[in-house]
């Protein structure tokens, strides 16, 4: 059976957006202009008044219905409240109705038996005036209720308003929608489209000096003393002090990351590890993080001396004494750095944390959501597979979601945003999701309760031109067992709008990417690592409490907040990469090898001229490489990018890797694997190594043999060295010009094969003896 062909390619569409306007058109002016028109039916429910009663105690539940053909909504319910008032708003698809009136009804909950109607409107759709943004919102007013009959009843007023407009109504966002008929109760909120920010992260540096009059338990023994400091659920420890008294020395950094606002304060504990590995405290200080210096220049924090409390038990009550101790450090809210929650290099982000060390915007990115395709089932429902998927698209402190279309394997959310622009060197990240959490346990979803993914779309500002929309369908793909699987497309609109030219030149040229503490003070890579750790634990814990919630597995995956792995596939892709580097460095010695060959007669000839043009005239050099780099890219223009990047499968070698491969990266962390197939992994993994390691060493050895010139340590290639550096340096001084040597000696290695070797042996034998430090090698 044949096997169907996947397309993983980036398709350009011409959605209907703007009016005639599509791809590569000019700046569009109109508001919304990334996504296709939305016509949807508002109707706001605002209060009810003088509603007769028909409950026996006097006291009515009211809510109210709209139907409109097959749709149902209603609104909240009051329990037992004097004031009638729900303020909600409806929205309803205009190309879903399939009706010509809407009955709007206000019902008693309270009344089970019978009929629990007080009072209805009927509304002909047809005389729903339109109101389209940027009008203000249409006046709401009182209309009268009627019995079941028709006939006006003599009490009992509701005020509403209706209108047609698009999505780009300003109530959109909140609005109770058609397509999200089937959800009900607190999980209708998850529905809705949301704006997020992320909270100011920084960098706290507790930089632990010294310890002065420590009063250990025993005075027989040499305190083994260290610092501990704690911020929220972050414990880092400092080195035991090699001084073993009780003033003892660290001079060593602890960082945090903490957000605002700082509710956690930092815990600092001197502790003693006494023999039986059990600890001692030898004291306490609390430093509350509002009151620490915010340092935004490249100056070291002041030392403070802290006052250690001594920590008693009296009545099984945790008690603090303050007694002489001092532990003095410099503790400081280092506000110059940024703060990486996102790998440096898909970082959409680079400014430092302080706002006042802020470069000015240089443009605007817009964002047009428009649709997904073929997306694939996530879970079953009522013994059938469906979806209901929504978008998180991030870049920089702001995150968006768009509203969840419910059960839907083509959704349409037409929905725009736009984000600031400090620098062209970021990334954009959008990915779509399956929302688990609207039904509660009536839907069998996957991934345990988590809301899926089908994959997500980077897209990185400096490949996009400015003042030109993007309309492409991006392939959505995920990684699994048995290899890369499309699991549907998304097609977006994308605009980089440059408000000026010279601070989009001056940001290429003139400001670093990374803040100046960065290099004046850089953090290690270890460093980076462990923070960027902490920094998108504590995104993931302020972005599921807010309402509705962007849950932990989102922003995870939307930030690779996973700890890198090993992964034989990435391996081999990044191995592939390098070696696509270097090809332009293998393809010049391989043109050289056919010019030295006279392979082409008439090319060796010509490449002879240039040479002796360039030795006899120096001055020449410079400018014969710029006009050759100007050739290279005028051949090179017609053969440009025109398309925003998109993920690479060949690239990442996603199509040819084995099944067995894919598991290995897929596995848990620690691994879940049976023992024999971790010790065949474990083998194969120390044959790579074993391989990687030998070229390291290849490298290594290449490069001593350069070192090994110079320091005698073989002595007689160092002799002869000198001599032939004494002998070269008389006869390029008194006898032979630069100029005659270099024209005799290119002239020497392109002759032609007939008058000598192919090869420099000489200089080749001479270079392979050179010694190096493998011989120390255990």
């Amino acid at each position: 059976m044949a096997v169907e062909k996947v397309d993983f390619s980036l398709k350009e569409t011409s959605p209907n957006i703007g009016g005639d306007r599509v791809s590569g058109g000019e700046k569009l002016t109109s508001s919304f202009d990334l996504v296709e028109k939305m016509e949807f039916l508002f109707v706001r429910i605002v209060r009810a008044r003088d509603l007769p009663l028909k409950a026996v105690n006097g006291i009515i539940d009211p809510y109210v219905e709209i139907k409109i053909g097959n749709y149902n909504a209603t609104t909240k319910y009051f329990e037992k409240k004097p004031d009638f008032e729900w303020n909600q708003v409806f929205a309803f698809g205009q190309d879903q109705l399939q009706a010509t009136t809407m009955e709007i009804t206000v019902r008693d909950k309270e009344l089970i038996i019978g009929d629990n109607m007080i009072g209805k409107i009927t509304v002909a759709l047809h005389e729903v005036p339109p109101c389209l943004p940027p009008d203000s919102p249409l006046a709401s007013q009182w209309y009268k209720l009627e019995d079941k009959n028709g006939f006006t009843l003599r009490k009992g007023e509701l005020m509403l308003a209706m209108w047609y407009s698009t999505q780009a109504d300003r109530v959109f966002p909140d609005a109770w929608h058609s397509d999200s008929a089937i959800v009900s109760g607190e999980s209708l909120l998850n529905t809705r489209s949301k704006a997020y920010l992320s909270p100011r992260l920084w960098y706290l540096r507790v930089n632990v000096i010294q310890a002065r009059d420590l009063v250990p338990g025993r005075r027989d023994r040499n305190p083994q003393v260290y610092v501990k400091a704690v911020v929220g659920d972050v414990i880092l420890r400092t080195r035991v002090s090699p001084d073993k008294n009780v003033n003892p020395k660290w001079n060593e950094d602890l960082m945090f990351v903490v957000a605002e606002p700082f509710f956690d304060p930092l815990i600092v504990t001197v502790e003693d590890r006494l023999e039986n590995n059990t600890v001692r405290c030898l004291g306490k200080c609390v430093i509350r993080l509002s009151n620490v210096e915010q340092r935004l220049l490249p100056l070291p924090a002041d030392p403070l001396w802290y006052n250690l409390e001594d920590i008693v038990f009296e009545d099984g009550m945790e008690k603090e004494v303050n007694f002489f101790s001092k532990l003095n450090m410099c503790v400081s809210l280092d506000g110059g750095y940024h703060v990486f929650d996102e790998s440096v290099q898909i970082g959409s982000d680079y400014r430092p944390t302080a706002k006042m060390l802020w470069t000015a915007m240089i443009g605007v990115l817009e964002l047009g959501i428009i649709n997904a395709s073929d997306l694939q089932p996530m879970k079953l429902r009522d013994g059938r597979e469906t979806t209901d998927a929504y978008c998180v698209a991030k870049y920089g402190p702001k995150w968006v979601k768009t509203r969840t279309v419910v059960d839907s394997f083509d959704p349409k959310w037409n929905e725009q945003y736009s984000w600031d622009v400090y620098d062209p060197y970021t990334m954009l990240t959008i990915g779509v999701f399956d929302d688990c959490h609207l039904h509660g346990g009536d839907a069998v979803a996957v991934g345990d309760g988590k809301d899926p993914s089908f994959g997500k779309v980077r897209i990185r500002l400096s490949t996009l031109a400015t003042n030109k929309i993007y309309t492409y369908s991006y392939p959505l793909l995920v990684l699994q067992p048995n290899g890369a699987k499309k699991m549907g497309e998304l097609q977006l609109a994308i605009r980089f709008t440059c408000s000026s030219y010279l601070s989009l030149f001056l940001v290429y040229t003139m400001n670093p990417l990374l803040p100046h503490m960065h290099h004046i003070y850089p953090l290690s890579i270890y460093q980076l690592d462990i923070l960027r750790k902490q920094a998108v634990r504590i995104l993931c814990w302020s972005l599921s409490r807010t309402e509705p919630p962007l849950r932990q597995e989102v922003v995870e995956y939307m930030l690779d907040g996973g700890s890198p792995m090993w992964s034989l596939r990435k391996a081999k892709a990044n191995f592939q990469r390098v070696l696509a580097t270097f090809k332009c460095f293998s393809d010049a010695r391989q043109w050289f090898d056919e010019i030295r060959k006279w392979n082409n007669s008439t090319a060796t000839v010509l490449v002879l001229a240039i040479y002796c043009i360039i030795v006899l005239k120096p001055d020449l050099i410079l400018p014969t490489v710029t006009l050759y780099s100007i050739q290279v890219m005028i051949l090179q223009w017609r053969k440009r990018p025109r398309r925003p990047t998109h993920i690479d499968v060949n690239l990442s070698v996603a199509g040819s890797v084995t099944a067995d491969e894919l598991d290995e990266e897929l596995d848990t962390f620690p691994s879940s694997r049976q023992f024999d197939v971790l010790r065949m992994r474990y083998d194969r993994l120390r044959s790579i190594a074993g391989r990687v390691v030998t070229v390291i060493s290849d490298i290594a050895t290449q490069v001593e043999r350069f070192h090994s010139l110079l320091n005698w340590r073989d002595p007689r290639i160092t002799v002869t060295f000198l001599v032939c550096c004494l002998v070269g340096s008389f006869m390029l001084y008194y006898l032979i010009s630069l100029k005659v040597f270099l024209i005799f000696g290119g002239f020497y290695v392109t002759r032609p094969p007939f008058l000598g070797k192919d090869v420099l042996n000489a200089p080749q034998n001479f270079f392979s003896r050179l010694p190096t430090k493998a011989d120390y090698m255990l």
